[in-house]
């Protein structure tokens, strides 16, 4: 990593989130979805320039005190993370279906793993993940590295085990050596691997838009349309309500009627009504590179997603609705997409030039 970025690396675990209105009404709907109360919508008066502040990036990655970041667990937790040796076909890694090309997504309706076993979900976006609460669609896993684990033994995904991967590891005598320089004394072992990946992981985030330059002062960094739909977004649309702060994501779980038999977080809280056919908000930072969206792919334009949320979503027989139709005008749809495009920066490559032999 380049000098110059040093201090965007730096160990600090306060994330700068403007408290204004955006902040305090996503924590609010998430507190009633956890209660299993509907949502009330609120539109909000508060002036647009202090709205803007509140999606203001912040400055450092949050690391957790167990798993501080260092250079060396950095290049080997991103050599792991690209690496297919550690799947059991030695075919697939993680970056299969979490490409940078792709906005570290993979462009399916629904990803694809070990012994083309066809998931019930598309593969989320890992861009941001230091700012997640969980992970998953349905936050089953509280941890990175708890993730990182199950996706390499994950039958469907990676389909291997953390013995046999660390094993593996070790006949390598390129990783022995990283391994040592970013874990010195320790083993390879499931604590070690999970700990690299999740670094390298929480790294992943999004680089400046055309959104933060005009929310940083700069009026012609956007378009009117786009400015427009800003104003549609935290209003009428009332997209904020779930979609707020800098990743623009309440970390909640909410169910927005879509069809289907999967109950996404109601297999974790089966008493909590809001919580049936619920799934994890996606912070919409690189949206536009993201197709196809919602976690069944079944939506494959943002255009398309703005209908969808127009139109309200199907009522679940318990009565419970996470949306409502919006009543939006052709100008304030296409104000809203053009808006949306804004939150995404250009493409990078991510992958190292060579690994471990």
């Amino acid at each position: 990593m380049r000098s110059s970025s040093r201090n965007y690396w730096q160990l600090n675990f306060q994330v700068v989130v403007a408290l204004v209105f955006v902040a305090l009404t996503a924590h609010s709907a998430r507190a009633a979805a956890v209660i299993g109360q509907p949502y009330q919508f609120q539109v909000s008066n508060t002036p647009v320039n202090d709205v803007k502040q509140a999606f203001r990036q912040p400055d450092t990655i949050p690391f957790p005190p167990d798993n501080l970041y260092t250079p060396e667990k950095f290049r080997l937790g991103r050599a792991l993370f690209f690496d297919p040796r550690l799947s059991r076909s030695g075919a697939l890694s993680c970056s299969s279906c979490h490409s940078p090309a792709l906005a570290f997504g993979d462009a399916a309706s629904r990803s694809i793993g070990a012994n083309h076993t066809v998931s019930a979900h598309r593969s989320p976006s890992i861009i941001n993940v230091a700012w997640n609460d969980t992970t998953m669609w349905d936050g089953r896993f509280e941890s990175l590295e708890t993730q990182a684990l199950a996706v390499l033994a994950a039958p469907g995904v990676l389909d291997t085990s953390v013995v046999q991967a660390a094993e593996q590891l070790n006949a390598i005598s390129g990783y022995r050596q990283m391994f040592e320089a970013a874990f010195p004394g320790r083993p390879i072992d499931g604590t070690t691997i999970g700990q690299a990946i999740a670094t390298y992981e929480r790294t992943v985030v999004s680089k400046p838009a055309s959104f933060d330059a005009w929310i940083a002062g700069d009026e012609t960094a956007i378009s009117g349309a786009a400015k427009n739909g800003f104003a549609v977004f935290t209003g009428k649309a009332h997209c904020v309500v779930c979609h707020s702060g800098p990743n623009l994501t309440d970390n909640g779980f909410h169910d927005i009627g879509l069809t289907g038999s999967d109950i996404g977080r109601g297999r974790l809280f089966p008493t909590v009504p809001t919580m049936q056919f619920a799934y994890k908000t996606p912070g919409l930072r690189e949206i536009d590179r993201r197709a196809p969206y919602m976690h069944d792919g079944s939506l494959p334009t943002l255009s398309t997603v703005v209908e969808y949320y127009d139109a309200g979503g199907l009522v679940r027989t318990s009565g419970v609705s996470a949306i409502q139709p919006l009543g939006l005008t052709s100008a304030e749809k296409a104000d809203l997409v053009a808006f949306l495009q804004t939150l995404s920066s250009p493409s990078r490559s991510a992958s190292p030039s060579d690994l471990p032999r």
